[in-house]
């Protein structure tokens, strides 16, 4: 499997990881699904800003969140005529995201990985709206968090 992330960082962070880092996250949460096309996610660094704009627009959430993640829904017969497959868009605010790691004493570095391997599930079909779709969620976050060397995100403390 090839996975090509196309990067636009509009935001005002001092540290985002690299592109390798992000395709080798997607790439180890899609390689639990059997998948061997090519595959493309677009990822966009926003501001704190835009991340409270574009919640309040798609999820109705008056507040800036961390990372939102639109899967792609394309017809068969237009994804058969591209040269890989689109999976969908992820939005990340890297302002909350080290707020965040720095609010849970969690490693920068753990906590993208986290919401890179998060998002590539949503654009999976994953959801988390209930108890046990939650849980299904997680358990697959935790077992590809572990095979990329990071701690369950759910016991750091």
């Amino acid at each position: 499997m090839t996975v090509i992330i196309e990067l636009l960082d509009e935001s005002d962070s001092f540290w985002t990881p690299n592109l390798a880092d992000f395709e080798n996250w997607i790439k180890m949460t899609l390689e639990e699904f059997k998948i061997t096309s090519t595959v493309t996610v677009s990822i966009r660094l926003v501001n704190y800003k835009e991340a409270s704009q574009l919640n309040s627009q798609y999820r109705n959430r008056d507040y800036a969140t961390n990372v939102l993640s639109f899967p792609a829904k394309l017809p068969e017969e237009i994804i058969s005529n591209l040269d890989s497959n689109p999976l969908g868009d992820i939005v990340i605010c890297p302002e909350i995201v080290q707020r965040e790691a720095d609010e849970q004493k969690k490693s920068i570095t753990a906590h993208w990985a986290h919401l890179l391997v998060h998002s590539a599930l949503h654009l999976n079909g994953f959801q988390h709206e209930s108890t046990k779709d939650a849980l299904i969620m997680e358990d697959q976050e935790i077992k590809v968090l572990e095979k990329l060397g990071f701690p369950n995100p759910y016991l750091v403390v």
